[in-house]
């Protein structure tokens, strides 16, 4: 539910529409694993047969098209492969790399075995491939096409993507609110408002983004672990934010089970897995502050779970992507009024009593 590919202007797919479908489907396998990298799909095609396929491996492991090729080589020995390679066409949701990272680059990979035509959905912007993996097969004699369900696989990398074109992380909001409009009781208690099937989704959300944000006010309150427990997956960066360090470092929000980075305004220093980040003239520009903080650090995205100070303080500074709204099956009557907040539609859901509202910014 977290990765959607799914569009309103939907039309019936040609084959090869399908075949990058299928790369789509097979790079959400790879989430919350990659980063920073993108989530990329790859399926190699011989006449009308799929013959293998993969998807990025978690971060510094091989890439989507080095697991596809190498499960050819698997299924048909390499003699066979290597007689099937040229005569394949190879789909993959992004451009191949062109620059040694953590691995070889892919685009010479795929020269190397002599593929009749690749078929990329989208560009890759890191400046060390945009353009430079497309031109590598190109030189070498390859077919090739590039814009099948471009806008898809755009939507499917929108972290790696801003990331890269905003020097912020991707930034998804995410509360819960009664039917008549209220976040939180007005005497500062912890009151549950969505159901068990949203706190699972929850924890399932967590496990695919790099990092979680509370403000200080949520953290004494509720107590927080922000780990994953109800589902299965890594926990995210933990980032508070706590400008006169008041919290008790016995808080769950502290303990050993993740990274925690504490943005204050009186000290920066490194404590095993806490860090702590004095930010200069705290009051100004917070929320840029704290995205360019964290895209030094390589986060790719963000969840923000509160407290409602904290979520208003990016709403008003329209530094939000994607807003994710529980609203429960419950009325208060009074207590703290949820954010409030404009943005397209996407999706509209049911989970159990709960109704999931999802909105983009743009």
């Amino acid at each position: 539910m977290a990765i959607c590919v799914e569009f309103p202007n939907f039309k019936p797919m040609n084959q090869q529409e399908l075949y990058m479908q299928r790369c789509l489907d097979l790079a959400v396998l790879g989430a919350g694993t990659t980063s920073p990298n993108p989530m990329v799909g790859s399926v190699i095609v011989h006449g009308d047969t799929i013959i293998g396929e993969g998807y990025t491996s978690p971060y510094g492991g091989p890439h989507a098209e080095v697991n596809a090729i190498q499960q050819v080589i698997a299924r048909f020995g390499e003699a066979e492969a290597e007689r099937l390679f040229p005569e394949s066409t190879i789909y993959v949701s992004l451009e191949p790399c062109a620059h040694f990272g953590k691995t070889p680059p892919c685009a010479d990979l795929i020269v190397s075995k002599g593929f009749r035509k690749a078929v990329i959905a989208c560009l890759d912007p890191f400046a060390k491939v945009n353009g430079l993996g497309l031109k590598k097969l190109q030189d070498a004699g390859i077919a090739t096409e590039v814009g099948v369900l471009e806008e898809e696989a755009k939507w499917l990398n929108r972290r790696f993507f801003t990331k890269l074109k905003e020097f912020r992380p991707y930034v998804i909001l995410k509360w819960a609110e009664t039917t008549d409009g209220f976040f939180a009781p007005s005497d500062a208690q912890q009151r549950w408002i969505s159901n068990g099937a949203s706190k699972q989704l929850v924890h399932k959300w967590r496990a695919e983004e790099d990092a979680i944000l509370v403000g200080a006010a949520t953290a004494a309150i509720d107590a927080p672990s922000l780990t994953v427990r109800e589902w299965e997956g890594k926990n995210p960066i933990r980032v508070v934010i706590d400008k006169d360090l008041t919290l008790d470092l016995d808080t769950p929000l502290f303990d050993a089970s993740a990274e925690t980075i504490i943005f204050n305004a009186i000290r920066t220093d490194w404590q095993g897995h806490l860090k702590f980040i004095a930010l200069e003239n705290f009051e100004m520009y917070l929320p840029q502050q704290i995205l360019y903080q964290l895209y030094l650090m390589d986060v790719q995205s963000l969840i923000i779970e509160g407290g409602k100070k904290t979520l208003d303080l990016f709403i008003k500074a329209g530094l939000w992507d994607e807003a994710r709204i529980f609203v429960g099956d419950m009325e208060w009557g009074d207590g703290v009024p949820s954010p409030r907040i404009t943005g397209k539609l996407l999706q509209q859901t049911a989970v159990g009593s709960d109704k999931l509202r999802i909105l983009s910014r743009v």
